[in-house]
């Protein structure tokens, strides 16, 4: 049978006005395209699905119950277009993020801030753990966008696009600084207790990194696995520690840590936002993506 979706939603609007011409103004379409369309409805189908009165169409037996199919498929498809009208207007949808506290503090909160006084109706979740864990979770599909420190190894499948660059640094408490307070020599950091993020982090890993391209081991006195917790562990005079300097600008500049400087400096790094290379981000998390990185 030749029949369309145009022809289904004319005989809709038909069978709901009761009136070939109130369908012909709400269709905004000519009377005799109505009329036509209608017609070949019914050859095609091969029966009378109206009857014409002085009032205007009137549904046959057969018209009444062909009207109760087309009407569920019509509304269904009416409320698909009015769905993914809602998401585009970003009316409601949800985002997944992986990340790890530190960067879900100190970088996305900045942006999910902005992003949710723009579009309460959509709903955020946020996924905390191990870089590796969030990596499997992104490639199963249960995470939408990645927010991580780089560089990353095994990124083949995966699209990165940076967000800001940061500054790695060494702090102590005053205490610590003051013996410091000239600058150290890398190897010389040795002499003194000293904190780190545990391994498997991506910080920990820059880090070593690090130390190896300058033939430099050190071995921390205390390993934690929460950056924060290490934060004041420092500044309650614990030792030096390896810190990010945008994530503590508010330690640094009330006198809570200072930076101490070390030869060869570290390298930068930045925070780069994850994707599949191979799959399209949803409409919210794409909105999300265009706040976070910089238009060039």
């Amino acid at each position: 049978m030749n029949i369309n979706y145009e022809m289904y939603k004319i005989f809709y609007y038909v069978a709901m006005n009761g009136s070939i011409s109130k369908a012909s103004e709400k269709l905004m379409i000519s009377q005799p395209a109505v009329t036509w369309h209608l017609k070949n409805l019914e050859i095609n189908l091969g029966v009378t699905l109206f009857i014409r009165t002085k009032r205007g169409v009137k549904l046959t037996k057969e018209g009444e119950l062909f009207f109760e199919y087309i009407k569920k498929g019509i509304e269904s498809f009416t409320n698909g277009e009015n769905m993914l009208t809602n998401l585009k207007n970003l009316d409601y949808g949800s985002i997944r993020i992986g990340a790890s506290t530190t960067v879900s503090e100190h970088v996305l909160m900045t942006y999910l801030g902005k992003f949710h006084e723009k579009y309460p109706g959509i709903d955020i979740q946020i996924v905390n753990t191990l870089t590796e864990d969030l990596l499997k979770e992104l490639r199963s599909g249960n995470l939408d966008i990645l927010i991580l420190n780089m560089p990353m190894e095994d990124s083949k499948d995966l699209k990165i696009q940076k967000i800001m660059d940061v500054q790695d640094i060494f702090v102590g408490n005053k205490k610590y600084y003051e013996k410091c307070k000239n600058g150290i020599a890398l190897k010389d950091l040795g002499n003194y207790p000293l904190l780190f993020q545990k391994l498997p982090s991506n910080t920990r890993k820059y880090l070593d990194n690090y130390l190896k391209n300058n033939y430099v081991s050190l071995s921390p006195k205390t390993e934690i696995v929460s950056y924060n917790l290490i934060m004041e562990f420092i500044k309650n005079g614990f030792g030096i520690g390896y810190a990010t300097k945008e994530f503590i600008k508010n330690e640094l500049d009330n006198g809570l840590l200072y930076e101490i400087k070390v030869e060869p400096k570290v390298p930068k790094r930045y925070i780069g936002l994850v994707t599949l290379k191979q799959s399209v981000v949803n409409y919210a998390s794409k909105k999300l993506i265009d706040m976070m990185i910089p238009k060039k």
